[in-house]
């Protein structure tokens, strides 16, 4: 008898847990392109960024930086500042924004891991800084844009970027461009201004990209 009554509250429990993270209406559409739209955002940042030298600003540079000048390892930083800016999302865009941002991210991780298994298919951005900017931005503002379409977000980054929009209500591409040109400015302490110039030219043109993707009509 007691045995019974004990399942019977760690299943409420159970089912409770679930039901306040997990959506009551889940789109499959909106989980294809969450899982979509992160895959090609890995393979942007794995075959330009990587081995380009022009970065993102927003978390990345922030934890380069940080790196820079206290010595944190961005794998610990990272994760900290990725964890808060997706509780600060969680708070203000709910748990549809949690769970579509989970299946992104995992999404993201997977994908980049395949990725690595093989050689960069356009080694020669390297020697092309600003080709592999424009190049870089497109592939970052088309993907992230059409996961923050769906309302989730593939990277800390495009949390933050959410939730400040949604507080201030201004267009998601200027709060982008904020928090990136922030970084920017901060990361002229150690980073040549040669080579900011052309993370500021990728960065600008992938948040008006991301603006420009939550403002295309497609037809259902």
């Amino acid at each position: 008898m007691y045995n019974n009554c004990e399942d019977k509250v760690n299943k409420k429990i159970n089912f409770n847990i679930l039901d306040y993270f997990i959506p009551e209406k889940i789109k499959v559409s909106s989980c294809v392109i969450a899982i979509a739209s992160s895959a090609l955002l890995a393979f942007g940042l794995y075959n330009v960024h990587s081995i380009s030298g022009v970065t993102e600003g927003g978390v990345l540079g922030l934890t380069l930086l940080l790196e820079y000048w206290f010595n944190i390892s961005p794998a610990v930083s990272g994760f900290v500042l990725n964890t808060l800016c997706y509780i600060m999302g969680w708070k203000l865009l709910g748990k549809e924004f949690i769970f579509y941002s989970f299946i992104a991210s995992s999404g993201f991780s997977i994908s980049y891991g395949i990725f690595e298994m093989f050689d960069p298919m356009f080694p020669q951005l390297a020697e092309m800084p600003l080709l592999a900017a424009l190049i870089g931005a497109i592939f970052v503002g088309v993907s992230a844009g059409l996961c923050v379409r769906i309302g989730g977000a593939p990277g800390g980054d495009d949390a933050l970027a959410m939730s400040i929009a949604k507080v201030t209500k201004m267009d998601i591409q200027w709060a982008y461009m904020l928090c990136d040109i922030v970084v920017l400015g901060l990361s002229l302490t150690y980073i040549p201004i040669n080579k900011i110039i052309y993370s500021l030219i990728t960065v600008t043109i992938s948040g008006q990209l991301i603006g420009l993707m939550q403002k295309i009509k497609f037809n259902n």
